[in-house]
């Protein structure tokens, strides 16, 4: 008889459980404890006229050692739901 269990890798297992979404922002706000606030700018075409317009959006980053500050360029990426309005958690600091 053979062995049945199989080895899974770490690949095999996040793509299983999906995809998480990244994103790329500056943070606005480090007033909060463990928390950055983190404002997105997405560039998109308007539905009707075609025009290019930015579309601003904040968000709610866990941030478990305060290393992020106001002005930084960071990337943080989607995770469970922490607290009422956190969704996100900081990945890693691109520029101070």
């Amino acid at each position: 008889m053979s062995d049945s269990t199989a080895t899974v890798t770490p690949t095999e297992i996040s793509l299983s459980r999906g995809l998480r979404k990244e994103r790329v922002g500056q943070v606005v706000s480090t007033k909060m404890k463990k928390t950055a606030v983190v404002e997105t700018t997405t560039r998109v075409p308007h539905a009707k006229f075609g025009k290019i317009v930015k579309q601003v959006k904040r968000f709610y980053a866990h941030d478990e050692d305060g290393k992020a500050h106001v002005g930084d360029t960071v990337r943080i990426a989607e995770t469970r739901p922490l607290s009422k309005l956190k969704r996100w958690r900081l990945v890693e600091i691109l520029k101070h």
